[in-house]
C-alpha cells in the first residue's frame, strides 16, 4: 500500500474499498455456462465458494442444511442461541420484532440469560453430522481451547475460530496464552481462523496449520466496530495483502496452500466479485444471506459483537426480504441491485472477463475508480 504523511511523525497507508476499485474486461469472453465455481478446501467439495457467516440471523440448523443442499458451506456458531437454548425460535422472533432503541440491552439479555451448554452444543453437532451434510461450526477465541475439541471430537468437519481479531498467540492476564499452533496440530479437524487484516498477521496465522484465514476487521454491515473502536478494513487491500501472504507463505512452507476467505464488507454481487478479483479463494456471507425469507433473523440481522457484554459493537440492521436462500444465491433475480442470483453474478463477471477457473480469476486487471 501506498504510504501517505498524516501530518508530523504519523504516516498512514493508503487502502482501497470495495467502492473505490473495479474489475476491466478483456478482450476475450466466455459462455457463463462454461465457467466453474467450484471451491475444495482440505478434503472438503463445493459447487460454490461462499460460507454462510455464523450468525444466529443467518445459520440455523435447518438453514445450514438448507445452504449446503445449494452448494455452499454454512458455519453454526455454537456460542450463539442454538449452544444456549433448546428452542431459540421464539427469542429469535422477539430479536426480530425489537425498537431500536431497546435492541442493544435485550440482546445482552437473551445471550446472558442461558450459558453456552456443552452437552447442548455436541447434540447440534451430532445431528448436523446425521444429516449428511459437512458441518462447520464457529467458536471465539476464548472458547476455542474448551468448545474446539468439543465439537471436533462430536462430528465437526471444519471449526471455524472468528473474532473481531485473532492472532496466532492470544496473551491474557489470568490465564495461559492460547498457542495456536499447537492447538490446531492437535485438532482433529481443519481449522479456518480470523479474522486479520494485514499481511504480517496473516502469515503468522498461516504458520500455525490452519486451512484457511479470515480477512475482515469490523467491515460487516451489523458491525459498529468502525464507530467504537475507531477500527476499519479497507477490505480490497486487506485482501489483496493477504493474498501475497498466501504466496509468500507457499514458497516459505514447500507447497502448502492456505485459503484467503473474505470477511466483511460483502453486501452486493458486485462486492463479492471484487473479492474474488483482489484474491480471495471464498468469501464469507452474512447481510447478503440475512436478506432470505427463510433466514431465521426474519429480516433482522445481527452478530456477535451486538450482544458484548461489556462493550456491544454491532446492531440489530433491518433487512429488506429479497427472496429465498435458493433465490438469492442461484435466482432468478427480480431485482438490479445485486441482491439476488449472487452467484450468476459471479460466473457472468468470470466470463465477461474471459475466466473459467476462480484461480485464474485472480489475475483479472483492475483499476482505481469503482462502481
Amino acid at each position: 500500500m501506498d504510504t501517505i504523511e498524516i501530518g508530523g511523525t504519523k504516516r498512514a497507508r493508503r487502502g482501497y474499498t470495495f467502492d473505490e476499485i473495479a474489475i476491466a474486461p478483456s478482450r476475450r469472453t466466455r459462455d457463463p455456462q462454461a465457467v466453474s465455481t467450484n471451491w475444495q478446501i482440505d478434503a472438503y467439495q463445493f459447487s460454490l465458494p461462499f460460507i454462510a457467516a455464523p450468525m444466529d440471523s443467518i445459520v440455523s440448523p435447518s438453514t445450514a442444511q438448507l445452504l449446503s443442499q445449494q452448494g455452499m458451506l454454512a458455519t453454526l456458531n455454537v456460542e450463539g442461541l442454538w449452544g444456549r437454548y433448546a428452542d431459540p425460535l421464539p427469542l429469535l422472533q422477539e430479536i426480530s420484532e425489537l425498537s431500536d432503541s431497546d435492541v442493544a440491552l435485550r440482546l445482552q439479555q437473551i445471550y446472558a440469560a442461558a450459558a453456552v451448554d456443552p452437552d447442548l452444543v455436541a447434540t447440534r453437532v451430532r445431528e448436523l453430522k446425521a444429516s449428511g451434510i459437512t458441518v462447520a461450526v464457529a467458536v471465539s477465541p476464548q472458547a476455542t481451547a474448551v468448545l474446539a475439541p468439543l465439537v471436533a471430537k462430536s462430528g465437526a468437519d471444519i471449526v471455524v475460530i472468528r473474532g473481531t481479531t485473532v492472532s496466532a498467540e492470544h496473551v491474557t492476564r489470568d490465564e495461559e496464552p492460547l498457542n495456536l499452533k499447537q492447538f490446531i496440530y492437535e485438532l482433529e479437524a481443519p481449522v479456518i481462523v480470523g479474522g486479520c487484516a494485514t499481511y504480517q498477521a496473516a502469515l503468522h496465522l498461516m504458520r500455525t496449520g490452519a486451512a484457511g484465514v479470515l480477512v475482515g476487521f469490523g467491515g460487516g454491515s451489523e458491525s459498529t466496530t468502525a464507530d467504537v473502536l475507531g477500527v476499519r478494513v479497507p477490505m480490497a487491500s486487506a485482501i489483496a495483502e493477504i493474498a501475497a501472504a498466501r504466496r509468500d507463505y507457499l514458497d516459505e512452507s514447500g507447497g502448502r496452500y492456505v485459503h484467503v476467505i473474505a470477511d466483511g464488507g460483502l453486501g452486493r454481487s458486485g462486492d463479492i466479485v471484487k473479492a474474488f478479483a483482489c484474491g480471495a479463494d471464498a468469501a464469507m456471507l452474512s447481510s447478503v444471506l440475512a436478506r432470505a425469507t427463510d433466514a431465521p433473523g426474519q429480516g433482522a440481522h445481527w452478530g456477535a459483537e451486538a450482544w458484548h457484554a461489556q462493550l456491544p459493537r454491532g446492531q440489530r440492521n433491518p433487512l429488506e426480504q429479497v427472496g429465498t436462500f435458493e433465490e438469492i444465491l442461484h435466482g432468478p433475480s427480480r431485482r438490479a441491485d445485486g441482491t439476488m442470483n449472487i452467484a450468476g453474478a459471479l460466473r457472468k463477471a468470470m466470463a465477461t472477463t474471459g475466466y473459467s477457473e476462480l484461480k485464474e480469476f485472480q489475475r483479472v486487471e483492475m483499476v482505481i475508480g469503482g462502481s
